[in-house]
């Protein structure tokens, strides 16, 4: 008589009192293995519909990033049928929504057009939430940047300033050029929570406190440094990360199952977004770490810790 293997699936491929598998574990065990080997698929949807030549130029920088932090890019187009987008993205292990030229239609959080905002990008959107309906069922991670970041937030049923100008008091709307543009390496400064797994992810990257050698008050070094070498601070106890800035729009009441866990230092805008459940990898940040991946640490390891949750979640 034949033993059954352990995993109850088959009969032994040899007689009893020898130790084997069954052939469908076996081979269960191989591609399983061989998929752990693999890098994690990170599923990223073309940043514009209506504009090809923006979209073409922006994606790249997402791309090498993910690349750098050994992940594989999946671009995911915005002009498939739904059928078509989910055969992609079901191959997918983690979602990347990057930025983009369109501001997410009021009409989604039940607003009035603001005269400052961008027209819509329709087909974005619906791809945006085809990838977090698969994304939050499947308890895959997600990464939300800039345009990311206000797309997730009205998925979970939030809403956005719709032109931070507007929004702030006078005292405050000239201290901060959210606008500033990818030319300004650093725009101002975000105050981490501590508490926070975005926190965790900067301090992880083994940044250390400095103050500015030149004096300059910006509270990083820039003897011997790119304007883009950004470094992790913590006076008083507190963490915060010079950034860059590239958006008029910010996050206004947050959605559900996430919190805020950043804020531009000098006017409160919301900055940086997690999710609340435990066990599911939800981040968005308001800045564009994809533009100094190669050159800084903090930068990297938010991207690296995409792909490590990613990873994490195959097992």
């Amino acid at each position: 008589m034949w033993d059954r293997c352990p995993c109850g699936d088959g009969r032994l491929a040899r007689p009893p009192g020898k130790a084997s598998w069954c052939l469908p574990h076996v081979r269960r065990t191989r591609h399983r293995a061989t998929i752990q080997r693999m890098p994690p698929r990170i599923a990223i949807p073309l940043p514009h519909f209506s504009d090809p030549e923006y979209a073409e130029r922006a994606i790249p920088q997402y791309e090498r990033a993910v690349a750098l932090a050994g992940g594989e890019p999946v671009r995911v187009p915005l002009n498939r049928t739904p059928d078509e987008i989910s055969k992609i993205i079901e191959q997918c292990d983690a979602v990347l929504l990057p930025g983009s030229k369109a501001d997410v239609d009021p009409a989604r959080f039940h607003a009035a057009r603001s005269s400052h905002s961008a027209a819509a990008d329709p087909r974005r959107d619906d791809v945006d939430h085809l990838l977090l309906d698969d994304a939050y069922r499947l308890r895959k991670p997600v990464l939300g940047i800039c345009y990311g970041l206000q797309s997730l937030n009205v998925y979970r049923a939030g809403s956005l300033v719709q032109h931070i100008p507007d929004f702030l008091p006078k005292e405050t709307r000239a201290k901060v050029n959210h606008e500033a543009g990818g030319k300004i390496a650093v725009a101002h400064e975000v105050e981490i929570d501590p508490a926070s797994k975005l926190a965790e992810i900067v301090s992880a990257s083994k940044l250390v406190a400095s103050e500015d050698k030149n004096g300059e008050g910006h509270g990083f070094s820039r003897a011997g440094e790119s304007a883009n070498e950004f470094r992790a601070l913590a006076p008083e106890g507190k963490l915060v990360l010079p950034v860059n800035s590239s958006h008029h729009q910010s996050a206004d009441a947050i959605g559900n199952g996430l919190r805020v866990v950043a804020r531009c230092t000098a006017d409160g805008i919301i900055e940086a977004l997690e999710g609340t459940a435990p066990h599911h990898f939800v981040l968005a940040v308001q800045w564009h770490p994809e533009r100094s991946a190669e050159e800084d640490a903090a930068s990297r390891a938010i991207f690296r810790a995409l792909m490590q949750a990613a990873t994490s979640r195959r097992q």
